[in-house]
C-alpha cells in the first residue's frame, strides 16, 4: 500500500508515529503531508521522518485567512494525490475527506472530540470521509453510523507502556527529578472551536504559583506569549522529551485538552481549567470513571485553588494515581497497534469490526 498520512497538529505526529513505523516495517510506502503548526516540523525532523509541507507560507487566523488556507491546501492535496497516487488517505484534516471523495480514494479520519465540540470540523470532514475512527465514549451524532469505535484514547497510541517507558536520564539533562516539580500549560485557545472558551488568566496563574512553590519547582510550557513575570518558569527542552518530563511530575495544571489527557494516561494527576469541561467524552471518562484528573470550568476559580491544595495534601498520591492508571490500562487497547491493523487491512477491517467489535481486544 501507499499510505498518505496528513498531519495538521503536533498531537497528530504522536498519534501516528508508531503506526508509521509499523507500516514501514511491514513493507508499505508511507508519505507524510503536513500543514505548518507550532512545533510539528521540529518533531518530524527530530524523528528523522521526511515530509512535504503543503502550506509552507502558513495562514492568518482570521475567518478569511482560514478559508483561503483551506482552499490552498485542498488544491495542493488534490494535485499531490494525482501525482503520487496513494492507496488510502488518513489523518484529521478536513480536506482529506473531499479530495479523497473526488478521487475515489478511501479516507480514514481519526478524531477523539465529540461532534458538538468541533461542529464545523465535523460538518466539513465527516460527510465525505469513508470511515471515522473514534473512542467509544465519543459522540459523533448523525455520523455515528459510519464510525468505528474502539476502547482507547489517542494518547495511548504513544504513551501506552508498549511504546513509552519514562527515562529519568532525559529529564536529568534539564533538572533533577529528585526535587518535586509541577508542569503548567497555557494553550492559545484560538482555534475555530475555541470561540468563547476561556482558560488560565495571568491573575489565576500567579495564585497557582503561590500555592505550588512551597511544595517544589514549577515549570511553564506555553503556546501563547508569556507575561514577563512568568518567563523565569518557562521550560526550554527538546519537544521529544516533554512526555518524559511529564511522567515524573507531581501534578499537571493547564487549559489544554491533550496535555491533560497525556498526564492522565501516565498516572500523573491533572487539573484541567477551561470551559470545555463536561463536554468532551474521553476527558470526562478519564476524570469521572478513572479519577485520573479534575476538570473545572472558569467560573469555579475558588474550587480550582481548593482542588490543587487537596491534591498536594493527598497521602500516597503517587501510588493512588498509578493504581487508577493500571485499572484504565487493563481495560483499554493499544491504539497504535489497532490503527496499524485497521489501515493495513482496510476495508476488510471495517467488516471485521462491524461483525465482531471485540476483535479489537487482540491489540492490548
Amino acid at each position: 500500500m501507499k499510505i498518505l498520512v496528513y498531519l495538521g497538529h503536533p498531537a497528530h505526529f504522536y498519534n501516528y508515529k508508531n503506526s508509521i513505523s509499523n507500516w514501514k516495517k511491514n513493507g508499505h510506502d508511507v508519505v507524510i503531508l503536513i500543514k505548518k503548526k507550532d512545533i510539528l516540523e521540529d518533531l518530524l525532523r527530530a524523528a528523522d521522518l521526511p515530509y512535504y509541507n503543503i502550506l509552507e507560507e502558513g495562514r492568518k487566523d482570521s475567518k478569511l485567512g482560514i478559508f483561503i488556507g483551506l482552499l490552498k491546501r485542498s488544491v495542493r492535496l488534490f494535485m499531490f494525490c494525482i501525482k503520487h497516487r496513494p492507496t488510502i488517505l488518513t489523518g484529521t484534516s478536513v480536506e482529506n475527506s473531499y479530495v479523497g471523495k473526488l478521487l475515489h480514494l478511501p479516507v480514514v479520519n481519526i478524531n477523539e472530540d465529540d461532534a458538538a465540540v468541533v461542529p464545523l470540523y465535523a460538518k466539513l470532514s465527516y460527510p465525505c470521509a469513508s470511515q471515522i475512527l473514534t473512542p467509544q465514549v465519543c459522540n459523533n451524532e448523525k455520523w455515528d453510523e459510519k464510525s468505528i469505535k474502539y476502547n482507547s484514547y489517542h494518547e495511548l497510541a504513544y504513551l501506552h507502556p508498549n511504546h513509552f517507558v519514562p527515562d529519568k536520564s532525559l529529564v536529568e539533562k534539564y533538572f533533577s527529578v529528585d526535587e518535586p516539580y509541577f508542569v503548567i500549560r497555557f494553550a492559545k485557545l484560538n482555534a475555530h472551536h475555541d470561540t468563547g472558551i476561556k482558560g488560565i488568566s495571568a491573575e489565576i496563574a500567579e495564585r497557582i504559583l503561590a500555592i505550588l512553590k512551597p511544595y517544589g519547582r514549577v515549570f511553564i510550557t506555553s503556546e501563547r506569549e508569556l507575561e514577563p513575570q512568568f518567563e523565569p518558569y518557562r521550560i526550554n527542552i527538546n519537544p521529544l522529551h516533554m512526555h518524559h518530563v511529564m511522567a515524573f511530575a507531581q501534578l499537571y495544571i493547564g487549559d489544554s485538552q491533550t496535555m491533560a489527557a497525556e498526564a492522565g494516561v501516565l498516572g500523573v494527576p491533572f487539573v484541567r481549567f477551561n470551559d470545555f469541561v463536561g463536554r468532551i467524552g474521553y476527558l470526562r471518562e478519564l476524570e469521572d470513571v478513572y479519577q485520573l484528573g479534575y476538570g473545572l470550568k472558569t467560573k469555579d476559580v475558588d474550587q480550582l485553588y481548593e482542588t490543587i491544595e487537596m491534591i498536594m495534601k493527598m497521602p500516597q498520591r503517587k501510588e493512588i494515581f498509578q493504581k487508577r492508571r493500571m485499572k484504565m490500562l487493563t481495560e483499554k487497547i493499544d491504539f497504535a497497534q489497532f490503527l496499524t491493523w485497521f489501515i493495513e487491512n482496510y476495508p476488510g477491517s471495517v467488516k471485521i469490526m462491524r461483525e465482531n467489535p471485540d476483535y479489537q481486544y487482540r491489540f492490548k
